[in-house]
């Protein structure tokens, strides 16, 4: 099989061809080093690369353990690189951190040690900004992620780099996660999917259990059904994280569209003219949304009886709180705190300011908003908001200092359009809503009610069959 069309696969399909012998691990494994040869230099999505000879060793190791005893799980054979947040033993991860350049963990995250047991094989990682904060993957370790469709513009994070690697056929599927909007950023940025579950959904760590989180792991893919097959890999109860959900995932390996017609969704679009947007990203996501509204679904824009300046004050105050807390290990120290990058400083600072009283009061609106969305959802099945603000800027900036006339007074402002969707705690994705005059893309998020995972892998499976998005390769694949 020639290399371009094992690159080209889908993961479900490359998958049953490496469990039915018609194509081997070691010849899916060259194909993506040569992939990965040709087009990292680029775009630099993935980062510390192992050894290709120990790969293809894998690979061949991977082929006689298929003939011997059959398949280890779902993703047998399939090469992987993992977000460079998460341990891998024996991988360097560095969180994209001076601090980390040369940390080799011992032992794997939780969902990292699913992936290899579910047959994955993994190659290295994918890069991150430093701290994995901020949504442009750049940083002084690796330097910056470029986008897949224009390597001058950025790639999108923190998961850029396995947005990029994906949609680069680098890769058939990417692993992420989500804080805000960390899946559905760089996915909207490089024409892929990305899923952020419900908290609970995937395990995730176990350092600290019990207090609430923001941060959730979730699948990135070109198509809905391969966006399954990873969620059913990563999600499932684990004891070490008592809230994780009980529910057999492997439901969600196999999404099957859903009938459009009669679909409501509730268009949130700007929130009444609060969030600002770049001219042009509206109108995609307002096309998309007719894609669906042609299928017979209902679309109807919607105004949330809420202060969206109190969803991003509740949201900011948590996220100091919790990355704040994260990082001051490193802060106190005043030869390390050189090393961290201004907006790690300022978080930990913020955070310093913040008394319990303080961060029990963000909770409460936030828990305010939820019983809002929750309201809504007696109204509309999904809610919709384009998935970023801007389109993918260039590659030496740190981050948009304006939008459309207004300044952003932090580093993350300009991402406030996902934080209504990460503070819900509801599960959001990013579909495919198309491409600027430029050939830049953008994302539509769609916003279910608790874990209604489900639901939004047969909606997207929908609007794949539609529109074919999964279908479109970027420039330097074309031909």
């Amino acid at each position: 099989m020639p290399s371009t069309d094992l690159v080209t696969m889908r993961a479900t399909d490359l998958a049953r061809a490496i469990r039915d012998r018609a194509v081997s691990a070691r010849e899916v494994m060259q194909a993506h080093l040569d992939q990965i040869a040709r087009h990292n230099p680029a775009v630099n999505a993935i980062v510390s690369l192992r050894d290709p000879d120990a790969l293809l060793a894998e690979a061949e190791a991977a082929d006689r353990e298929l003939k011997e005893r059959g398949p280890r799980g779902p993703l047998h054979g399939l090469p992987h690189a993992v977000k460079d947040l998460s341990a891998t033993a024996g991988i360097r991860t560095t969180h994209g951190s001076p601090l980390f350049r040369d940390t080799v963990p011992e032992v794997d995250a939780l969902h990292v040690a699913r992936l290899r047991a579910a047959g994955a094989l993994l190659i290295g990682k994918t890069n991150v900004p430093e701290f994995g904060l901020g949504s442009h993957s750049t940083n002084p370790v690796f330097g910056p992620t470029r986008n897949a469709y224009d390597p001058r513009k950025a790639g999108g994070g923190s998961s850029g780099g396995a947005g990029v690697a994906l949609a680069m056929r680098m890769v058939p599927l990417a692993d992420g996660s989500d804080h805000g909007g960390s899946l559905r950023n760089p996915a909207a940025w490089n024409n892929v999917l990305g899923l952020r579950p419900a908290a609970g959904r995937i395990p995730n760590g176990t350092e600290e259990v019990f207090l609430p989180q923001l941060g959730v792991l979730g699948p990135m893919a070109r198509c809905t059904e391969d966006l399954g097959l990873l969620l059913s890999v990563q999600a499932g109860y684990d004891p070490r994280t008592p809230t994780a959900f009980r529910e057999d995932p492997a439901a969600f390996a196999a999404p099957r569209p859903r009938e459009l017609k009669g679909l409501r969704i509730g268009w949130i679009g700007d929130f009444g003219g609060h969030l600002p947007f770049e001219p042009g990203v509206l109108d995609l996501c307002e096309d998309a949304l007719r894609v669906f509204s042609g299928e017979g679904a209902a679309v109807e824009p919607v105004l949330p009886a809420f202060d969206p300046e109190a969803i991003w004050q509740s949201w900011t105050r948590l996220r100091q709180w919790i990355i704040g807390a994260t990082l001051a290990v490193h802060w106190r120290d005043p030869e390390t705190r050189a090393r961290m990058r201004p907006e790690a400083v300022w978080e930990v600072e913020q955070g310093q300011g913040l008394s319990a009283f303080d961060v029990h009061a963000a909770s409460v609106t936030r828990t305010a908003w939820y019983h809002c969305v929750r309201d809504l959802f007696t109204h509309f099945d999904v809610l919709a908001m384009p998935a970023a603000q801007v389109f993918p800027f260039a590659a030496e900036e740190t981050w948009p200092r304006a939008i459309g006339g207004r300044a952003m007074d932090t580093y993350h402002r300009w991402m406030e359009v996902v934080v209504p969707g990460t503070l819900s705690g509801c599960p959001v994705i990013s579909l495919p809503a198309g491409f600027s005059a430029a050939g830049l893309p953008m994302g539509l998020q769609l916003i279910a009610p608790n874990r209604g995972e489900a639901e939004l892998l047969a909606i997207a499976s929908a609007y794949e069959a539609v529109t074919g998005f999964d279908r479109v390769l970027p420039p330097a694949l074309r031909g």
